[in-house]
């Protein structure tokens, strides 16, 4: 016996978490400002099917330094946002992005002076 799947139902089941046009431009915001300060080189990111990590790098063949990650899972208990440190210890939580990112922004105003 053949089961015929909706399209509508199995693209649900096979889609990826990611960041929309406004996540982006506040976290590429940030990493702009740390790659004109010269501290970062290089970025990744993945779309995964629990969550979507923005990963920045020092250089190219490093681990990361820190990873932005969206956790929709987790959205009502600890927060949609994380930034997890290079050694996987999570920083900051949040349910916005830019509680999220506040860490990142002293950091930076810190390496400037």
């Amino acid at each position: 016996m053949t089961v015929v799947v909706p399209p509508q139902t199995f693209r649900k089941s096979q889609e990826a978490v990611s960041f929309d046009r406004h996540e982006l431009g506040a976290i590429l915001s940030v990493y702009g400002r740390f790659v004109a300060a010269g501290l970062w080189r290089d970025y990744g990111i993945s779309c995964l099917r629990e969550r979507a990590v923005f990963s920045v790098f020092r250089r190219t063949a490093e681990h990361p330094l820190y990873r932005i990650e969206k956790l929709p899972a987790l959205r009502n208990r600890q927060g949609l946002y994380a930034l997890v440190g290079p050694d996987g210890q999570i920083i900051k939580r949040g349910g916005t992005l830019r509680q999220v990112l506040a860490p990142l922004e002293r950091k930076l105003v810190r390496a400037l002076e």
